[in-house]
């Protein structure tokens, strides 16, 4: 399972392809024609939330914004505008130069360019430069990956230089992508949560934990952000395994899974819901259409139902029970202890998987018996 940049289609004509499907959205009666395979079309509705228990709150008003706020953010998009400007420069030099020299180079060419970027106020774009620094010792696929990854920073710098023409829900895609912050402002969706997991990641700055949530009435997943400095725990803990019974409101953006968890209206409580699951050859359909609402998507949250981890070679994969597919479990995975868990609980069985799917396999984060039985958590 790998990101080939070409399944994205030539830039040009995708970015054509969606400035065509949002002006034939919006032209009057009648039916949007069908989203082209590799493109990306805007459907109303497409990124509208499930219906919420007993109806949601319509969104609120935008506040309006003060003649300095704006012109603060347009000298921002400048800014942003120029680095993006610059960074195409820079992959152009670079794929003329070669990829091999950039791999000898070390994380100091990297961090040089990330420097800039943040200096063009473009986080997003730092964060992803600085990857690129992390892939020269990742083995013999090295370049392969480094090529794969300067597409897609190819694809973001492009798109937040022609955002203007693209739908709004993908145009909000690429300002969270490059670094702009957003409030939550979609309909508020109270219902019976199910925390299926939480677990942090740290770097030098910061600890971001993720938790996900399922909801029992409308069926939609969702993903909690919340921050800690380095080294500290973020403030939000919900328990897996239990229901929270909350309201939550979605993010802007094509395809988006964050929420904010804005009430709570009782404690966690114990729960029989899980979440409906899919076959792995679904899990990768899901992928590939996660990837044409937002490519740089690295991951989609994902249930498995009726598979078996099985061995494969020095790995492990899950494999359908009823069908000839399987996915590999990501390499990060088979390091930790919540895979023998998993293994333990199936016994050769088939079992139920939540966890997130992506380019390079899945990562097991949560597990139920086939049977009557809690959740074996995974991470």
């Amino acid at each position: 399972m790998v990101r080939d940049p070409a399944h994205r289609g030539e830039l040009r004509d995708v970015l054509a392809r969606a400035q065509r499907g949002a002006r034939a959205a919006g032209g009057g009666g009648g039916a949007p024609p069908p989203a082209p395979p590799g493109g990306y079309a805007w459907r109303p509705g497409r990124g509208d939330p499930a219906p919420a228990r007993g109806g949601g709150d319509a969104p609120a008003a935008a506040p309006p914004v003060s003649p300095a706020a704006r012109r603060r953010a347009e000298r921002r998009a400048e800014r942003i505008t120029a680095g993006a400007t610059e960074l195409e420069q820079r992959l152009a030099d670079l794929l003329r130069g070669g990829l091999i020299p950039a791999e000898q180079s070390g994380p100091a060419l990297w961090e040089e360019t990330a420097a800039r970027m943040v200096d063009a106020q473009a986080p997003g774009l730092a964060n992803r430069v600085r990857e690129l620094g992390s892939l020269a010792s990742t083995g013999a696929d090295a370049p392969v990956r480094l090529l794969e990854e300067c597409a897609l920073l190819h694809l973001l710098a492009q798109a937040w230089i022609r955002r203007e023409r693209l739908p709004e829900p993908l145009a909000a895609t690429v300002r969270s992508r490059v670094g702009l912050t957003a409030s939550p402002d979609g309909p508020a969706i109270r219902d019976d949560w199910l925390v299926l997991a939480q677990y942090d990641t740290s770097d030098s700055r910061l600890t971001t934990r993720r938790t996900w949530l399922y909801g029992a009435v409308s069926g939609r997943t969702a993903l909690l952000l919340s921050y800690g400095a380095a080294g500290r725990a973020p403030d939000l803990t919900l328990p897996a395994g239990l229901a929270v019974d909350a309201e939550l409101t979605a993010y802007p953006g094509s395809g988006q899974p964050r929420m904010a968890l804005t009430e709570r209206f009782g404690p966690p409580a114990p729960t029989t819901v899980r979440p409906p699951g899919t076959t792995t050859s679904g899990a990768l359909a899901r992928y590939g259409t996660a990837l044409r609402d937002d490519p740089w998507r690295e991951s989609v949250p994902v249930t498995l139902d009726r598979v078996v981890p099985v061995p494969d070679g020095d790995g492990w994969q899950l494999a359908d029970a009823d069908e000839d597919h399987a996915l590999p479990v990501g390499a990060a995975a088979r390091s930790r202890p919540g895979l023998w868990r998993l293994v333990a609980l199936s016994g050769g069985a088939p079992v139920r998987v939540f966890g997130e799917c992506g380019p390079r396999g899945f990562t097991p984060l949560a597990a139920w018996p086939q049977g009557p039985g809690e959740a074996v958590h995974l991470c």
